[in-house]
């Protein structure tokens, strides 16, 4: 696996510690959200070793297999230091403290750029619109509880037509023309099942489900504030056609990154490495 360097550079001289008597070389940092858990070992300036796994129903037992894959790369809390975040932060029992997703979003921002910018992070249940200022959080916004303009509405619409998601936003880049007005994850399925029945083309339906996510996404982030530097992470981070369909609806720069949906835990991690100073 290849070495990827954390920007800023850390002070490699000031990062070996001794906790409760023992040396600990390695920050650990894990996002546990509604639909994954994403995992970012550090090691000195370096990002070592990362994975992702399905959350399931259970955040605890996601938890434990969490720490069974960790001993297998030989890592423990014993020889790290572990900070939780996310959704399901609090189920993670063996974690040295729990910091709130906004905090470790903001922080893992630094990993991608050194530039200020808005994170747009669009995770399963919510999604989250932070500003950040010389590597600090100044200001952040959620979406209310619907889940439309988020990664479930994504997944649901994409059942509902039979297809992945990665399939949908293909589609979507050969459809037009087609408006999903419910606002509600219920009803807009409810919808689409009615333009399937009346014989609309696949494309067309799979562009108006993607467009409404954007256009939600889009009201969001003026409602926090416009900018001209955005940032997109969360599970679809890496696609495509959503990264290309935001960038013309905000009229602004949004990049991203493959590693886009390991933010939140690469944050963790980092700000785990900064208290084993």
């Amino acid at each position: 696996m290849p070495v990827i360097c954390v920007k800023p550079a850390l002070d490699i001289a000031a990062f070996y510690c001794a906790y409760d008597g023992r040396q600990i070389m390695h920050a650990i940092g894990i996002d546990i959200g509604s639909t994954a858990a994403k995992v970012a070992v550090l090691h000195r300036d370096a990002l070592q070793h990362h994975f992702v796994i399905p959350t399931g129903w259970n955040s605890a037992e996601t938890a434990q297999i969490i720490l069974q894959n960790l001993s297998e790369q030989g890592l423990s809390p014993d020889n790290a230091y572990i900070i939780a975040t996310g959704y399901g932060r609090v189920s993670v029992p063996y974690a040295h403290k729990t910091i709130t997703e906004i905090t470790c979003h903001g922080r893992g921002a630094a990993f991608f750029t050194n530039r200020n910018c808005t994170i747009v992070d669009i995770g399963g249940q919510d999604t989250k619109v932070i500003s950040m200022d010389g590597g600090r959080v100044v200001n952040f916004t959620m979406n209310d509880k619907c889940s439309a303009g988020t990664g479930k509405f994504i997944e649901v619409m994409a059942n509902t037509l039979g297809v992945t998601i990665d399939d949908l936003t293909t589609l979507a880049a050969a459809g037009s023309g087609i408006t999903i007005t419910s606002m509600c994850t219920v009803f807009a399925e409810s919808e689409v099942t009615s333009l399937i029945g009346r014989g609309e083309k696949k494309e067309n339906i799979a562009f108006g489900i993607v467009d409404s996510v954007v256009n939600k996404v889009r009201s969001l982030c003026i409602k926090h504030g416009r900018d001209e530097q955005y940032l997109l992470t969360g599970g679809l981070s890496s696609n495509p056609y959503l990264l290309h369909s935001l960038e013309k609806t905000l009229q602004a720069s949004v990049t991203s990154s493959p590693l886009g949906r390991y933010a939140g835990a690469i944050g963790a991690a980092m700000l785990a490495q900064e208290r084993i100073h």
